[in-house]
């Protein structure tokens, strides 16, 4: 009888042992660094950003500026919170995408832009500048393995 109890009881502690030990390599994997959170703005070449804007504004009924336009949104996660997704065409003869060739640039919103930059230094990818601070974020460019300019942008909450 005492045999029984004590294999019953061996198999539940191992059994519970197993379940702790997994719960925290679980929590240990959902505590990793969240990275991009969304995308921040997109942003693209034209031959007359002036006409674009307003040719969106006509018939698109965008908001623009000599800046293009923001969305606002609410946060998924806190719907207290609202976002700002910016639209931006540019001049085509524009350098501010260099070093890429290409016609567009994306602006990634992301958590701890420096943790972030320092694990991308890590891990090799091409940091094109130093985070740059303002009244509404901090920001820094990268390249994706094609050449793609990339802005990350921390925003200021």
């Amino acid at each position: 009888m005492k045999r029984i109890s004590l294999t019953i009881t061996l198999i539940a502690a191992s059994f519970l042992l197993g379940f702790t030990f997994k719960t925290i390599i679980a929590n240990k994997k959902n505590t990793k660094m969240k990275k991009v959170t969304g995308i921040g703005g997109i942003f693209f070449k034209c031959k007359d950003p002036k006409a674009i804007n307003e040719w969106y504004k006509t018939h698109l009924g965008f908001d623009t500026s000599p800046y293009g336009t923001s969305f606002e949104w609410r946060q998924i996660d806190d719907s207290t919170k609202k976002g700002l997704t910016q639209w931006n065409p540019f001049a085509e003869k524009t350098k501010y995408f260099e070093p890429s060739t290409k016609d567009f640039m994306i602006n990634y919103r992301v958590e701890n832009l420096e943790a972030l930059v320092e694990e991308l230094i890590k891990e090799n990818v091409t940091i094109l500048d130093k985070i740059e601070t303002y009244d509404y974020g901090k920001f820094v460019h990268i390249l994706d393995i094609e050449g793609n300019k990339i802005q990350l942008w921390e925003p200021k909450e």
